[in-house]
């Protein structure tokens, strides 16, 4: 996994307004990692970026700061989860799945290739069924025994999304939502992704947009609205967020609303520079 300084880590992860003030909170020993509590107090050291990191003695709304992006779609999109078997593809710690359960929904599926990363509190919870070393990409509704799914979340990494709702459409029930987190560090041609992997160019996140959105449609998901993430990617790469809806008749969302989403999106996040 790549390295980042921990003081410009902690500012990416939105711990401090600006670096100058990451460096002097790191100095300060007031920056720990959310895991296990490890403190760091030299601005300058490597850590690796998948890291989250919190404030000393801060009390986490969520298992993981992620969560902060499905709180933000779940209050934009105007979505509830409430008494819903919902699914999590991509949960790692749980930040999603932790949201919707507090969010009221009936179980969660907790869906992830990787092993050993829930979060021991949603490990514990009965409402969750933890499904790891899954490979969602050949999911069958027969994989989901305790009942088919009405809302799914996904947050992943490393994978287009192009593998991934194929996939869902088969077991998502029919009027199904879905909170879609779109990474155009993983669906942009290598081409087109700078240094570190990193993706600024507002053409390009347009690009990735209008892709990943007439892809959808094609899979059988109507676009219902598009939003930008809270919380930016690794190595800053600003990300959005997509609410999606199986249907069979699936409808595009105008190209003006991917532009305006777009230009919102660099507007916030040029504050942080």
């Amino acid at each position: 996994m790549a390295k980042e300084r921990v003081d410009v880590l902690a500012f990416k992860q939105g711990l401090f307004e600006t670096r100058e003030q990451a460096k002097r909170g790191v100095m300060a020993g007031l920056v720990v990692s959310v895991i296990n509590g490890e403190r760091y107090d030299k601005p300058g050291e490597k850590i690796d970026e998948g890291i989250e990191l919190k404030l000393k003695g801060e009390k986490l709304k969520y298992v993981s700061r992620g969560g902060l992006k499905l709180e933000k779609a779940l209050q934009v999109f105007h979505l509830s989860v409430e008494g819903q078997t919902t699914i999590d593809i991509g949960a790692s710690t749980g930040g999603f799945t932790d949201v919707m359960l507090q969010a009221g929904a009936k179980q969660v599926y907790a869906v992830d290739v990787g092993t050993n990363q829930l979060a021991w509190k949603l490990r514990q919870d009965d409402r969750v069924i933890s499904m790891e070393q899954y490979n969602f990409r050949y999911a069958e509704l027969e994989d989901f025994e305790l009942g088919q799914p009405s809302f799914a979340s996904i947050d992943v990494s490393f994978i287009s999304l192009s593998l991934i709702l194929p996939a869902l459409h088969r077991i998502l029930a029919e009027g199904g939502q879905v909170v879609a987190l779109i990474k155009p560090q993983f669906e942009a041609g290598r081409e087109q992704i700078g240094k570190n992997g990193i993706v600024k160019d507002k053409s390009v996140h347009l690009k990735v947009l209008e892709d990943v959105t007439k892809m959808a449609v094609e899979t059988g998901f109507s676009i219902k609205a598009l939003s930008f993430s809270p919380v930016q990617g690794g190595h800053g790469n600003i990300e959005f967020l997509a609410y999606l809806e199986k249907t069979n008749e699936p409808v595009q969302i105008d190209k003006q609303e991917i532009t305006n989403i777009v230009y919102q999106a660099h507007e916030e996040f040029k504050k942080d520079e």
